[in-house]
């Protein structure tokens, strides 16, 4: 048997295999995006029925196989259970978590990824920042973790607000994002710079963010 690996990471999509067992993609920080599998972690008295959901964020144990690898203990930092309760924050969560899936890769450091998706989780939770805010500040730091994400330069035809919120996103450290609020118009133009960017440079349609729109519109009823 091979040797026990240990590895910090969050739990970005579970799904079900078998009678019993889970199938999970895991983003660790030495590690990137991997797929695991856990042994019974469906059934009711197994210690890791909730430590493979999405959002468990801690320290896995494991076995390397072949392709994948074998989930075997986990200690668990954080579930963030609050987002299964309401369903505007669990919109945003996944739509976070299939970002991080969507830029991530094996073999890769996938540490600054984590720490994003954590603070941003964290952020979802505060009752001082706007949802939609926190999910452009969490869409432009994504993509500048990529390292391909919209330049604002002083000279464009936006409001000297929206350039210096997006300049502040882009060449601030994670940790320091979170920590400004922006009026609506400033917001609607951040929103529709990064959407524009986003439609031409990425290749995917989000089935979380369909959800979102769709939670948008039925609390905008």
């Amino acid at each position: 048997m091979s040797e026990r690996i240990t590895a910090t990471g969050i739990v970005l999509m579970s799904s079900a295999v078998g009678d019993y067992d889970k199938r999970i993609v895991l983003l660790t920080r030495d590690m990137g995006r991997i797929t695991c599998f856990a042994r019974g972690a469906r059934r009711q008295n197994s210690a890791l029925l909730a430590s493979t959901n999405p959002f468990a964020f801690g320290e896995f144990e494991m076995f390397a196989g072949r392709d994948s690898y074998t989930i075997v203990k986990a200690t668990i930092k954080e579930y963030f259970r609050e987002l299964s309760i309401d369903p505007d924050l669990a919109s945003y969560g996944f739509y976070f978590l299939e970002i991080a899936n969507y830029y991530t890769r094996e073999n890769l450091d996938g540490s600054d990824m984590i720490k994003l998706v954590y603070v941003s989780l964290k952020a979802l939770l505060s009752e001082k920042l706007d949802f939609i805010l926190v999910r452009r500040i969490f869409e432009l730091k994504a993509m500048q973790l990529n390292g391909e994400y919209p330049v604002i330069r002083d000279d464009m035809p936006y409001l000297e607000a929206t350039k210096y919120a997006m300049n502040y996103v882009i060449n601030s450290r994670i940790e320091k994002l979170y920590t400004f609020t922006v009026l609506p118009d400033v917001l609607e133009e951040m929103g529709s710079i990064i959407d524009t960017f986003m439609s031409k440079h990425i290749d995917r349609n989000f089935n979380s963010l369909s959800m979102l729109h769709l939670q948008i519109d039925e609390d905008n009823v």
